[in-house]
């Protein structure tokens, strides 16, 4: 099966009441941003502000502020491109485009938050074909084309977020959260621009009040810092329509014990609304605990945490560890979490929630590519928990097909390009041609 089309504009639909919530917010949306007007000052400061950028050396569309490229992000302009790659102007007449040979880096600072990304592609003078990553190499845009002097616009929903927890407190972040991983945490919205020959035109930027999916688990879930690694949660943000934002507050080496000594979850209710969705995946790193009692307290922490959702009007949804490779000599995968995957399955049946029974999918894949090439899942050739790049997409995709099996709402905001998929007769590795991010890293994720 060929990897969807990545060039195609999209309409949703869902069921009536829960598309009239969501129409109301996005309608309040609308009107706050209308008021506001766009900021024409470069890295202005209004918590409700509209930003428009024209990239290049030529003048840009009215209304757009000009960024050229000796422009780099620093603190009091608070808006620019990260340092260390070169970017070239290019001049169009309707405006200019800013375009590389390399991956480069544009960054906001903004409030944490939900904002919709708008970006005109393309505009150079040789054809390009260029993906868009957010944050922490969340893939948003997948291999856009465009001509000589073409250009098209994508929209894409990015969330923003900050240690701090209203109310009080912060969430106790580790020292690789402060250091290669600080784009997931810091006070900015950071665009990578790669593939072959990125080119970008305009930007515009709007704060959006949207349905919200937060992630909560592992390091085969969190946004991996560098390649090779990669987990499916930074992929499934490609595969929603720009009406959902996900919220990634998954994190490597973390147990649900863990996540919630450590204020994600209390960071994760001070943002959650009634309608929002909260994934949880953990085992991983449960399992290792030698307490006597500790699979009763995954299990007592998994109901306390479906609980606390509901209560607060969030619609919890449940997800057995993702499968490690670990064949056995009939090729088949074996269970190495113990009584974990199961536990998981108790609390969703006793407890009625949806269940993504990753266990089960993940080692359906491996299988279906057998004890050698399923090494190409996987960052490296010893690995056998975290994920290559086309691992995590196809892990994503099992996540999606879970959703639409268990008929939840969601599933209507997947884009119509990711269609059904059977892990038994996965996307040949072949035809995964999403260009790899610039970090490169030999430092193995926390957790195995």
């Amino acid at each position: 099966m060929p990897f969807p089309n990545p060039n195609l504009t999209y309409r949703h639909a869902a069921p009536a009441a829960q598309l009239f919530r969501w129409v109301v917010q996005l309608g309040a949306v609308m009107v706050t941003t209308a008021w506001a007007g766009p900021d024409q000052s470069v890295g202005g400061s209004q918590t409700n502000a509209v930003y428009r950028y024209g990239f290049g050396a030529a003048k840009p569309t009215p209304g757009y502020t000009q960024i050229t490229p000796e422009m780099i992000y620093t603190a009091e302009r608070a808006c620019g491109f990260e340092p260390g790659v070169a970017v070239t102007a290019v001049a169009r007449p309707e405006g200019g485009a800013i375009t590389s040979d390399r991956p480069f880096y544009f960054s906001q600072r903004l409030p944490e938050g939900n904002y919709r990304v708008t970006v005109t592609l393309g505009g150079g003078a040789v054809a390009a074909e260029t993906t868009v990553n957010a944050e922490l190499r969340r893939l948003m845009l997948e291999r856009v084309p465009t001509e000589p002097g073409q250009v098209v616009t994508r929209q894409f929903i990015v969330n923003v977020r900050q240690p701090a927890i209203a109310g009080g407190g912060e969430v106790r972040l580790n020292a690789r959260e402060k250091e290669t991983e600080r784009r997931s945490w810091d006070d900015r919205l950071t665009l990578e621009f790669l593939g072959r020959q990125p080119t970008v035109a305009r930007l515009e930027i709007a704060p959006v009040t949207v349905p919200t999916v937060f992630l909560a688990g592992d390091s085969t879930v969190c946004d991996q810092p560098a390649e090779p690694y990669n987990s499916w949660g930074q992929m499934i943000t490609r595969c929603f329509q720009p009406t959902v934002a996900i919220a990634n507050h998954a994190e490597s080496g973390e147990s649900i014990a863990g996540a919630l000594a450590k204020g994600r979850f209390n960071k994760i209710w001070s943002q959650l609304k009634p309608g929002d969705y909260l994934i949880i995946q953990f085992g991983h790193n449960d399992m290792k605990s030698s307490a006597a009692n500790a699979l009763d307290n995954y299990t007592d922490n998994l109901r306390k945490v479906v609980t606390e959702a509901r209560r607060r009007g969030g619609i919890p949804l449940l997800c057995t560890p993702v499968s490690r490779r670990s064949f056995g000599e009939d090729g088949k995968i074996k269970n190495s979490f113990g009584g974990y995957p199961e536990a998981v399955r108790l609390v969703a049946r006793d407890m009625n929630v949806a269940l993504i029974d990753l266990q089960q999918m993940g080692a359906a894949f491996y299988e279906a590519l057998g004890p050698d090439g399923s090494h190409q899942a996987f960052a490296t050739a010893r690995e056998n928990t975290h994920h290559s790049d086309y691992g995590s997409y196809e892990i994503a995709r099992c996540v999606l097909q879970s959703l639409r099996d268990n008929q939840v709402a969601l599933a209507n905001f997947i884009l119509p390009e990711f269609t059904n998929f059977d892990p038994t007769h996965p996307d040949p590795i072949t035809t995964f041609k999403v260009p790899a991010s610039a970090g490169v890293t030999r430092r193995k994720p926390v957790g195995n």
